[in-house]
C-alpha cells in the first residue's frame, strides 16, 4: 500500500505519533495520551480530518469510534521525507543528509548506524 499523498499537519502528527504508540484507540485515549492543552472536540475535529484525508480510519464498535493510522511510522516518514527531497533538495539525498547533519550534531551511535547504513548501501552496489 502507497503512502498517503495527504501530508499530516504538526497537529495530526501528535496524534498519528500517539495511534502509533497506543495502537487503535479512541479519542479519549488520544487525548489521556498526549496529555496537552487541547480539548476532547479539538481531537475529535482533528481525526474526522485526518479521516477525510485518509490519514486514519475509524471503526463503529458499541457506541464509540475507534480510530488506527492508516499507515505505519516508516511509511509516513519515507513519504514526508520523499516529498521534502524532492520540493527542497531537487531529490539530492546529499543535500538532505548534509543539511540534517549540519542542522544539529548527531550522537555516535547515531553516526554508527548512518556509517552501518552507508556501508551496507554500499555492499549493495558491489
Amino acid at each position: 500500500m502507497a503512502p498517503s499523498p495527504n501530508k499530516p499537519t504538526s497537529a495530526e502528527l501528535d496524534i498519528l505519533r500517539a495511534l502509533w504508540k497506543i495502537g487503535p484507540c479512541s479519542v479519549k485515549d488520544v487525548q489521556n495520551f498526549l496529555q496537552d492543552e487541547r480539548g476532547y472536540t479539538t481531537i475529535l475535529k482533528l481525526l474526522q480530518i485526518m479521516t477525510t484525508k485518509k490519514l486514519v480510519k475509524r471503526v463503529k464498535k458499541d457506541r464509540a469510534h475507534i480510530y488506527q493510522a492508516s499507515y505505519s511510522a516508516d511509511q509516513t516518514q519515507r513519504s514526508m521525507i520523499s516529498d521534502l527531497l524532492n520540493r527542497v533538495f531537487d531529490g539530492s539525498s546529499s543535500k538532505l543528509v548534509m543539511q540534517a547533519l549540519s542542522t544539529r550534531k548527531a550522537s555516535k551511535d547515531e553516526l554508527a548506524e548512518i556509517r552501518k547504513m552507508l556501508d551496507n548501501l554500499e555492499g549493495d552496489l558491489k
